[in-house]
């Protein structure tokens, strides 16, 4: 059985996923807000509405979120690979030259977008070396288009996701 980091990296390149830019709004005076691509989001309960996200502990950005009381979720539609890559890039964490609105908590998530999910951190969880972001949804907003999807290194159009699906 194999187990070395390349090949579970490669066995996780086997799973689909989608690809959602989780943000935050730093504390402190004239701090802007950033962002991160993050495929290891997921749904955890209805009640009360949580899902959760991980984070490396050494992202340049890990600090930002170890501190911050919430975050927002921007879940990626199909044309949005580009800000996939921008948001994956080191030093690449801002929302410069792009549209955004805030919810409740002043996370910041694009204008333009799959799906939405405004949260309070509920809990943090040390799991390796990455740190599990539990989150309490606030608020959601949603739309009927198709999602961008991630698998074997590439990106790829899911279907049109409707509230009949």
């Amino acid at each position: 059985m194999k187990s070395d980091p390349a090949d579970l990296k490669n066995t996780f390149a086997r799973f689909v996923t989608g690809i959602t830019i989780v943000s935050c709004q730093p504390e402190g005076q004239d701090v802007e807000p950033i962002g991160l691509t993050v495929n290891s989001f997921t749904s955890v309960s209805l009640n009360p509405p949580l899902v959760l996200w991980c984070i490396d502990k050494s992202s340049s950005v890990f600090d930002a979120f170890a501190t911050s009381d919430n975050y927002a979720v921007t879940v990626l539609k199909s044309d949005q690979a580009a800000l996939s890559g921008r948001f994956a890039t080191p030093g690449q964490h801002g929302f410069e030259g792009l549209e955004t609105e805030t919810m409740v908590t002043g996370a910041p998530v694009l204008t333009e977008r799959l799906a939405a999910l405004d949260c309070r951190v509920e809990a943090r969880h040390e799991a390796g070396d990455h740190m599990i972001l539990i989150g309490r949804v606030v608020e959601i907003d949603y739309s009927d288009q198709a999602p961008l999807m991630y698998v074997g290194r590439s990106y790829m159009e899911g279907p049109v996701i409707t509230e009949e699906s």
